[in-house]
């Protein structure tokens, strides 16, 4: 794989990072919809467990949020390093 392909990878692996991380903003926001509906019903096993559910999402959320800011760093870093823009204008 060369250095082109690695990078268009890695946007490739970044649009999915993205597509990760609204995913579970998703789940956080339907998670609180059923825990405002359950205000009225009082079921007190959904006021229990979907707080552990929330937690849970929430921390998986932090965790894909630092890794792509991580990754985000890596790709920038590899782009520099390896002159990817001249070789992207090259390449059209």
């Amino acid at each position: 794989m060369d250095k082109l392909e690695k990078m268009d990878m890695m946007d490739k692996i970044l649009r999915e990072f993205e597509d990760l991380r609204n995913s579970q903003t998703s789940v956080l926001k339907k998670i609180s919809k059923i825990e405002a509906d359950n205000i009225n019903l009082g079921v007190k096993l959904l006021e229990e467990k979907l707080t552990d559910i929330f937690f849970a999402v929430d921390t998986n959320l932090n965790l894909v949020s630092e890794l792509e800011e991580q990754f985000q760093e890596y790709r920038d870093k590899f782009y520099k390093d390896n002159n990817i823009g001249a070789m992207q204008a090259e390449r059209e």
